[in-house]
Protein backbone atom coordinates (compact mmCIF):
# COMPACT_ATOMS: atom_id res chain seq x y z
CA UNK A 1 0.00 0.00 0.00
CA UNK A 2 1.21 3.37 -0.64
CA UNK A 3 2.48 5.52 2.44
CA UNK A 4 0.00 8.26 3.45
CA UNK A 5 0.34 11.56 2.99
CA UNK A 6 2.78 12.93 5.16
CA UNK A 7 2.94 16.58 7.26
CA UNK A 8 6.48 17.23 8.62
CA UNK A 9 7.77 16.26 12.35
CA UNK A 10 8.27 20.04 12.85
CA UNK A 11 3.80 20.83 11.94
CA UNK A 12 2.62 18.38 14.43
CA UNK A 13 4.71 20.26 17.34
CA UNK A 14 4.36 24.16 15.96
CA UNK A 15 7.97 24.54 15.51
CA UNK A 16 7.80 25.44 11.83
CA UNK A 17 6.11 28.60 12.16
CA UNK A 18 6.96 30.04 16.05
CA UNK A 19 8.83 32.49 14.93
CA UNK A 20 6.11 34.12 13.05
CA UNK A 21 2.99 32.15 14.81
CA UNK A 22 0.85 35.70 13.39
CA UNK A 23 2.72 36.59 9.78
CA UNK A 24 -0.10 36.01 8.02
CA UNK A 25 -3.06 38.03 8.81
CA UNK A 26 -6.71 38.58 6.92
CA UNK A 27 -6.02 40.98 4.00
CA UNK A 28 -2.28 40.42 4.22
CA UNK A 29 -2.28 39.82 0.15
CA UNK A 30 -0.69 36.50 0.83
CA UNK A 31 -2.12 32.99 -0.52
CA UNK A 32 -3.95 30.24 2.32
CA UNK A 33 -0.89 28.25 1.20
CA UNK A 34 1.83 27.58 -1.26
CA UNK A 35 1.85 24.26 -3.11
CA UNK A 36 5.36 23.45 -4.62
CA UNK A 37 6.69 21.20 -7.30
CA UNK A 38 10.19 19.47 -6.47
CA UNK A 39 11.92 18.62 -9.82
CA UNK A 40 12.51 21.49 -11.85
CA UNK A 41 10.70 23.83 -10.15
CA UNK A 42 12.70 24.16 -6.94
CA UNK A 43 15.38 21.80 -7.90
CA UNK A 44 17.25 21.47 -10.81
CA UNK A 45 17.35 17.48 -11.24
CA UNK A 46 16.25 16.97 -14.76
CA UNK A 47 19.64 16.94 -15.91
CA UNK A 48 20.22 13.89 -12.92
CA UNK A 49 17.28 12.08 -13.76
CA UNK A 50 17.88 12.10 -17.85
CA UNK A 51 21.58 11.31 -17.41
CA UNK A 52 20.39 7.92 -15.04
CA UNK A 53 17.57 7.08 -17.75
CA UNK A 54 20.02 7.10 -20.29
CA UNK A 55 22.73 4.72 -18.58
CA UNK A 56 20.01 2.61 -17.40
CA UNK A 57 18.70 2.29 -20.93
CA UNK A 58 22.30 1.73 -22.07
CA UNK A 59 23.12 -0.97 -19.93
CA UNK A 60 20.22 -2.82 -21.30
CA UNK A 61 21.70 -2.40 -25.16
CA UNK A 62 18.95 0.22 -25.86
CA UNK A 63 19.16 3.91 -26.60
CA UNK A 64 17.46 6.62 -24.96
CA UNK A 65 16.69 10.37 -26.76
CA UNK A 66 16.78 13.62 -24.90
CA UNK A 67 12.66 13.56 -26.46
CA UNK A 68 12.03 10.55 -24.50
CA UNK A 69 13.51 11.89 -21.76
CA UNK A 70 11.54 15.13 -21.94
CA UNK A 71 8.31 13.59 -22.67
CA UNK A 72 8.53 12.11 -18.95
CA UNK A 73 9.05 15.09 -17.37
CA UNK A 74 6.28 15.50 -14.51
CA UNK A 75 4.93 11.95 -14.92
CA UNK A 76 3.97 9.58 -11.76
CA UNK A 77 7.44 7.20 -11.49
CA UNK A 78 5.57 3.92 -11.87
CA UNK A 79 4.34 5.66 -15.26
CA UNK A 80 7.69 6.69 -16.61
CA UNK A 81 9.23 3.01 -15.41
CA UNK A 82 6.82 1.21 -17.66
CA UNK A 83 7.62 3.68 -20.76
CA UNK A 84 11.58 2.63 -20.09
CA UNK A 85 10.83 -0.92 -19.80
CA UNK A 86 8.81 -0.89 -23.02
CA UNK A 87 10.61 2.19 -25.15
CA UNK A 88 14.31 1.45 -23.61
CA UNK A 89 14.02 -2.16 -22.66
CA UNK A 90 14.70 -1.94 -19.72
CA UNK A 91 14.41 -5.79 -18.23
CA UNK A 92 13.84 -4.85 -14.47
CA UNK A 93 10.47 -5.19 -12.59
CA UNK A 94 8.73 -1.55 -12.28
CA UNK A 95 9.97 -0.93 -8.37
CA UNK A 96 13.35 -1.87 -8.99
CA UNK A 97 14.01 0.33 -11.71
CA UNK A 98 12.75 3.33 -10.15
CA UNK A 99 14.93 2.60 -6.98
CA UNK A 100 18.01 2.55 -9.45
CA UNK A 101 17.09 5.59 -10.39
CA UNK A 102 16.17 7.13 -7.58
CA UNK A 103 19.30 6.21 -5.54
CA UNK A 104 21.38 8.15 -8.04
CA UNK A 105 18.73 11.46 -8.08
CA UNK A 106 18.93 11.01 -3.98
CA UNK A 107 22.78 11.14 -3.75
CA UNK A 108 22.88 13.79 -6.31
CA UNK A 109 20.33 15.90 -4.07
CA UNK A 110 21.87 14.89 -1.04
CA UNK A 111 25.19 16.50 -2.07
CA UNK A 112 23.98 19.74 -3.78
CA UNK A 113 20.52 20.41 -4.41
CA UNK A 114 20.89 22.65 -7.59
CA UNK A 115 18.64 25.09 -6.55
CA UNK A 116 16.33 26.99 -8.97
CA UNK A 117 16.83 30.89 -9.14
CA UNK A 118 14.58 32.86 -6.60
CA UNK A 119 13.03 28.89 -5.00
CA UNK A 120 15.40 28.80 -1.98
CA UNK A 121 14.65 32.76 -1.46
CA UNK A 122 10.90 32.63 -2.24
CA UNK A 123 10.69 29.44 0.23
CA UNK A 124 12.48 30.99 2.91
CA UNK A 125 10.14 34.21 2.07
CA UNK A 126 6.84 32.39 2.61
CA UNK A 127 7.82 30.60 5.73
CA UNK A 128 8.78 33.33 7.63
CA UNK A 129 5.33 35.16 6.90
CA UNK A 130 3.75 32.46 8.25
CA UNK A 131 2.20 31.14 4.76
CA UNK A 132 1.48 27.23 5.03
CA UNK A 133 4.01 25.41 2.64
CA UNK A 134 3.29 21.83 0.65
CA UNK A 135 5.42 19.55 -1.50
CA UNK A 136 3.90 17.98 -4.25
CA UNK A 137 6.18 15.97 -5.72
CA UNK A 138 5.50 12.22 -8.03
CA UNK A 139 9.14 12.11 -6.91
CA UNK A 140 9.21 9.17 -3.79
CA UNK A 141 9.49 10.06 -0.14
CA UNK A 142 13.30 9.24 -0.24
CA UNK A 143 14.27 11.38 -2.93
CA UNK A 144 12.09 14.51 -1.47
CA UNK A 145 13.94 13.77 1.83
CA UNK A 146 17.31 13.84 0.40
CA UNK A 147 16.12 17.68 -0.84
CA UNK A 148 14.56 18.49 2.90
CA UNK A 149 17.85 17.97 4.22
CA UNK A 150 19.40 20.88 3.15
CA UNK A 151 16.05 23.05 4.61
CA UNK A 152 15.22 23.55 8.22
CA UNK A 153 12.70 21.14 9.65
CA UNK A 154 9.36 21.53 8.82
CA UNK A 155 9.60 24.32 6.47
CA UNK A 156 6.97 22.70 4.54
CA UNK A 157 4.09 21.00 6.35
CA UNK A 158 3.11 18.79 4.15
CA UNK A 159 4.63 16.65 1.94
CA UNK A 160 2.75 15.04 -0.86
CA UNK A 161 4.82 12.37 -2.55
CA UNK A 162 4.21 9.81 -5.63
CA UNK A 163 4.51 6.79 -3.43
CA UNK A 164 1.68 8.17 -1.36
CA UNK A 165 -0.20 8.79 -4.25
CA UNK A 166 -2.94 6.39 -6.46
CA UNK A 167 -3.20 8.18 -9.23
CA UNK A 168 -0.31 10.35 -10.06
CA UNK A 169 -0.05 13.86 -11.91
CA UNK A 170 -1.54 14.67 -13.84
CA UNK A 171 -4.65 13.52 -12.17
CA UNK A 172 -5.36 16.20 -9.23
CA UNK A 173 -4.86 13.46 -6.42
CA UNK A 174 -1.70 15.35 -5.45
CA UNK A 175 -2.79 18.62 -5.10
CA UNK A 176 -6.27 17.48 -4.02
CA UNK A 177 -4.48 15.57 -1.10
CA UNK A 178 -2.17 18.44 -0.01
CA UNK A 179 -5.16 20.95 0.51
CA UNK A 180 -6.76 18.49 2.30
CA UNK A 181 -3.84 17.73 4.70
CA UNK A 182 -3.58 21.60 5.41
CA UNK A 183 -7.23 22.56 5.56
CA UNK A 184 -7.67 24.70 3.05
CA UNK A 185 -9.56 25.20 -0.07
CA UNK A 186 -7.70 24.23 -3.43
CA UNK A 187 -8.78 27.89 -4.93
CA UNK A 188 -7.46 29.81 -2.18
CA UNK A 189 -3.83 28.12 -2.83
CA UNK A 190 -1.51 28.70 -5.40
CA UNK A 191 0.48 26.02 -7.01
CA UNK A 192 3.70 26.68 -8.60
CA UNK A 193 4.86 23.99 -11.17
CA UNK A 194 7.01 23.63 -14.37
CA UNK A 195 5.89 20.93 -15.96
CA UNK A 196 2.87 20.43 -18.24
CA UNK A 197 1.73 16.99 -16.43
CA UNK A 198 2.20 18.95 -12.92
CA UNK A 199 0.15 21.74 -14.58
CA UNK A 200 -2.52 19.59 -15.52
CA UNK A 201 -2.74 17.90 -12.00
CA UNK A 202 -3.13 21.36 -10.16
CA UNK A 203 -5.77 23.63 -12.67
CA UNK A 204 -7.54 19.92 -12.08
CA UNK A 205 -7.47 20.52 -8.54
CA UNK A 206 -8.87 23.81 -9.00
CA UNK A 207 -5.89 25.57 -7.36
CA UNK A 208 -4.52 28.49 -9.49
CA UNK A 209 -1.03 27.89 -10.47
CA UNK A 210 2.01 29.35 -11.76
CA UNK A 211 4.20 27.59 -14.31
CA UNK A 212 7.80 28.32 -14.11
CA UNK A 213 9.23 26.75 -17.88
CA UNK A 214 12.57 24.77 -17.36
CA UNK A 215 13.53 22.14 -19.93
CA UNK A 216 10.06 21.66 -21.61
CA UNK A 217 7.97 24.86 -22.93
CA UNK A 218 4.62 25.46 -21.01
CA UNK A 219 2.05 27.43 -23.40
CA UNK A 220 -0.34 29.73 -21.79
CA UNK A 221 -3.60 28.74 -20.32
CA UNK A 222 -6.60 29.78 -18.22
CA UNK A 223 -5.55 28.18 -15.46
CA UNK A 224 -1.74 29.19 -15.09
CA UNK A 225 0.42 32.19 -15.62
CA UNK A 226 3.62 31.84 -16.74
CA UNK A 227 6.41 33.79 -15.54
CA UNK A 228 10.31 33.07 -17.06
CA UNK A 229 11.82 32.88 -13.08
CA UNK A 230 11.26 32.79 -9.79
CA UNK A 231 14.14 35.29 -9.26
CA UNK A 232 12.58 38.61 -8.03
CA UNK A 233 9.25 37.12 -7.27
CA UNK A 234 8.52 38.02 -3.50
CA UNK A 235 5.73 36.34 -1.32
CA UNK A 236 3.15 39.39 -2.07
CA UNK A 237 3.83 38.86 -5.66
CA UNK A 238 2.01 35.31 -5.97
CA UNK A 239 -1.76 36.77 -5.79
CA UNK A 240 -0.98 39.32 -8.11
CA UNK A 241 0.51 37.01 -10.67
CA UNK A 242 -2.07 34.12 -10.61
CA UNK A 243 -4.93 37.37 -10.89
CA UNK A 244 -3.46 37.24 -14.17
CA UNK A 245 -3.98 33.76 -15.76
CA UNK A 246 -3.96 33.09 -18.92
CA UNK A 247 -0.80 35.47 -19.39
CA UNK A 248 2.94 35.47 -19.62
CA UNK A 249 3.90 37.71 -17.10
CA UNK A 250 7.35 39.40 -18.00
CA UNK A 251 8.38 40.63 -14.36
CA UNK A 252 6.54 40.58 -10.85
Amino acid sequence: MPAETTPSAAASTGEARAAAPDARLPGSGLPDAVLFDMDGTLVDTEPVWWAAERALVEAHGGVWTDSQAMALVGNQLEVSAEVLRSEGGVDLPVRELIEVLGAQVGAELRRDPRWRPGAHELLTGLAERGVPLALVTMSWRSMADAMLAHLPDGLFDVVVTGDACERGKPHPEPYLRAAAALGVEPARCVAVEDSPTGLASAEAAGVPAIAVPHVVALPEGPGRTVVPTLAGVAPEDLLPLVARRGSTATGS
